[in-house]
């Protein structure tokens, strides 16, 4: 019986990133036979009132617009990326394995120094997370284990550029967006949560085929506060 989060064999991202966010965190067996996770986050906004939230029709919606009311998610009239000199550029090549998903959040750790603030942080592990995830699940779905995924981040004085390349099928990921936003049921399915994920929470996100048949998903992440005044 499990009678604590540690116990969860393969808890996986999701389980380190709820860890990461939350203020609290249990799994616990009841009286029921069933198992009930509890997850506590404190949070400080004057003047917020939760019963004055207009209902939403679907679970994934309500959960949009509570991060949003919370500052998560970007203002998607945000300005457009000025590209500029790189100020650090870092690659990294895995197998096909999402137990490489580890080492990949390790690699990207390493920027750790850069003077942002936890939320932006937290939001670009997410993205970078859920696009190497569906590179293993989906890109590379019926591929070799040891097909290579090949990461690279290039920051910016302004924003931060999260690349990802696969050998999979090449795809249309603005209609495959539009299908998904139209459509709650594929929305809530494996992947297209991922995928709303990281346009709600980027600037921009880009799905091309590249001249050495391969795909290359781009992520593109704004910086609140230029990295060259600090």
């Amino acid at each position: 019986m499990v009678k604590n989060i540690d116990e969860i064999p393969e808890g996986g991202w999701g389980l380190k990133f709820m860890l990461r966010i939350a203020n609290r965190l249990s799994y616990t067996r009841t009286p029921e036979h069933k198992n009930c996770l509890s997850i506590v986050k404190n949070y400080e906004q004057p003047g917020f009132d939760e019963s004055q939230t207009p209902p939403k029709n679907g679970v994934l919606e309500q959960l949009i617009e509570f991060f949003s009311r919370l500052n998560w998610f970007k203002d998607k009239h945000q300005p457009q990326v000025r590209c500029d000199t790189p100020i650090q550029k870092i690659n990294l090549q895995v197998n096909t394995d999402l137990q490489e998903l580890e080492r990949v959040l390790e690699w990207f750790n390493q920027l750790e120094h850069l003077p942002i603030s936890q939320q932006v942080w937290a939001q670009c592990q997410l993205v970078l997370a859920e696009g190497f995830t569906n590179a293993v699940r989906h890109a590379h779905k019926n591929l070799p284990w040891e097909t290579p995924i090949e990461l690279e981040v290039i920051v910016f004085s302004q924003s931060l550029e999260i690349k990802i390349w696969d050998y999979g099928q090449p795809f249309d990921l603005e209609t495959k967006l539009s299908t998904l936003e139209n459509s709650e049921q594929d929305l809530l399915a494996e992947g297209g949560r991922g995928l709303i994920f990281m346009k709600k929470l980027a600037a921009c996100v880009s799905y091309t085929r590249t001249s050495e048949e391969r795909n290359c998903l781009v992520i593109v992440k704004h910086l609140p506060n230029s990295l060259l005044e600090n």
